[in-house]
C-alpha cells in the first residue's frame, strides 16, 4: 500500500515512525551501508517516492535540531553515497539539500559527486536540492554554481541553469550574472533550459523590469529574442499567477527591451 493510500492519521503516524527510525539508529551509530537491519537504508530505498521524502525531510531535521548527531549523520550520508541503489543515492542527495538550505559547506561534497552520478534520478535530485539551497541559502550556493557554469559536459551546465531557477523567481537579480555567462552556450538542450529560466524568473512582481533591464545588456541579441518570446508566453501560461497581464508585458517590453 502506497504512502497516499493511507488515511491522514496513518500517514501522519508513518512519518513519525520513520522519523523515530532513524532518529534511534543515528543515536546509537548503527547504519551500515547496504545493511539488512538498518530502517534508514530502508526507507531510503523505498519505491515509494513519498517514504524517500518523508525519511530525507525527517533526517533534515534531525540535523537541525540536534548539534550532538551533525557529524554521524554526515558520515551516514558519505556511506549511503555509495549504494548501489539508485534510490538511496537520490535520497542522499535530497538531504543534503534540506542540510544545505542552512549549512551547505558541510554538504556541498555531495553535491560534486552527484552532478556526476550515472542515474538520472540522482541527477535530478541534484536540480531540486541546488533549488531548495539558493532559495533559502544563496550567498555560498550560487558561488558554488558559478565554477560549473562552463563545464564541458553539458548536462552539468543545464542541471546548474536549472537549478538557480528558484532563486530567480523572487531575486531574478542574484542569478542573472550566473545566466548571462551561458548565453553563448552552443548546445541546444543548455540554450533552451536557459531560455526557460528567462522566462521563469520574469512573471512576478517587480521581475519583468529586472529581467529586461539586464537582457540590454545581453551581446546574444537572437538568444535574447528567444527569451523575450518566452516571457510573453510565460505571461499568458501563467496569467493566474503574474503580476501583469500579457497584454501589460508586451506593452512594457516594447517600450523598454532595445531590439
Amino acid at each position: 500500500m502506497g504512502f497516499y493510500d493511507l488515511s491522514k492519521d496513518k500517514r501522519t503516524a508513518l512519518v513519525e515512525k520513520i522519523r523515530a527510525a532513524i532518529l534511534s539508529e543515528i543515536k546509537i551509530k548503527n547504519i551500515k551501508a547496504s545493511s539488512p537491519l538498518s530502517l534508514t537504508i530502508k526507507y531510503f530505498s523505498d519505491e515509494d517516492t513519498y517514504i524517500r521524502k518523508a525519511a530525507y525531510l525527517s533526517l533534515g531535521r534531525i540535523y537541525l535540531e540536534n548539534d550532538s548527531l551533525r557529524k554521524v549523520i554526515i558520515l551516514t550520508l558519505n556511506t549511503f553515497l555509495s549504494e548501489e541503489q539508485a534510490h538511496a543515492r537520490q535520497t542522499v542527495i535530497n538531504a543534503a539539500g534540506e542540510i544545505g538550505k542552512t549549512d551547505f559547506n558541510v554538504i556541498k561534497h555531495f553535491f560534486e559527486i552527484g552532478l556526476f552520478d550515472a542515474h538520472h534520478s540522482v541527477r535530478n535530485a541534484v536540480i531540486g536540492s541546488i533549488k531548495k539551497m539558493a532559495e533559502k541559502n544563496p550567498v555560498p550556493v550560487l558561488k558554488w554554481c558559478e565554477k560549473y557554469l562552463h563545464h564541458e559536459d553539458k548536462e552539468v551546465r543545464r542541471e546548474i541553469c536549472h537549478g538557480i531557477e528558484l532563486r530567480g523567481r523572487t531575486h531574478p537579480q542574484d542569478i542573472l550574472p550566473l545566466l548571462r555567462e551561458l548565453q553563448h552556450d552552443k548546445t541546444n538542450r543548455v540554450r533552451s533550459t536557459l531560455v526557460h529560466v528567462i522566462g521563469q524568473i520574469a512573471y512576478k512582481k517587480g521581475c519583468l523590469e529586472t529581467v529586461i533591464s539586464d537582457l540590454n545588456s545581453w551581446e546574444n541579441k537572437a538568444l535574447t529574442k528567444e527569451a523575450v518570446d518566452e516571457i510573453i508566453d510565460v505571461h499568458y501560461r501563467y496569467r493566474n499567477f503574474s503580476a501583469l497581464t500579457q497584454e501589460q508585458a508586451i506593452a512594457y517590453i516594447d517600450k523598454n527591451y532595445t531590439h
